[in-house]
């Protein structure tokens, strides 16, 4: 059986989509993952991820919103 731990939920404001982040964690062989759940209307769209994954997912987001932030807008990997 998981053990599941909210972590945060937001609004979009443009779609108004929900976000919600839980940490799950599975009591057979402890490992921990990110669960990602995405709900539009009546559809929902998870991910379960693994922490390499969230970091690399992480710091993509973290350097575009600081280029648009900045105004800079071109994204470059």
């Amino acid at each position: 059986m998981a053990e599941i731990k909210e972590l945060g939920r937001f609004k979009i404001p443009l779609g108004g989509q929900e976000i919600e982040l839980q940490q799950i964690d599975h009591a057979e062989d402890g490992m921990s993952m990110m669960r990602v759940r995405i709900r539009e209307a009546k559809r929902f769209t998870i991910f379960d991820i693994d922490p390499v994954t969230a970091q690399q997912w992480a710091e993509i987001m973290l350097k575009w919103a600081e280029i648009q932030q900045a105004g800079a807008g071109e994204f470059n990997q």
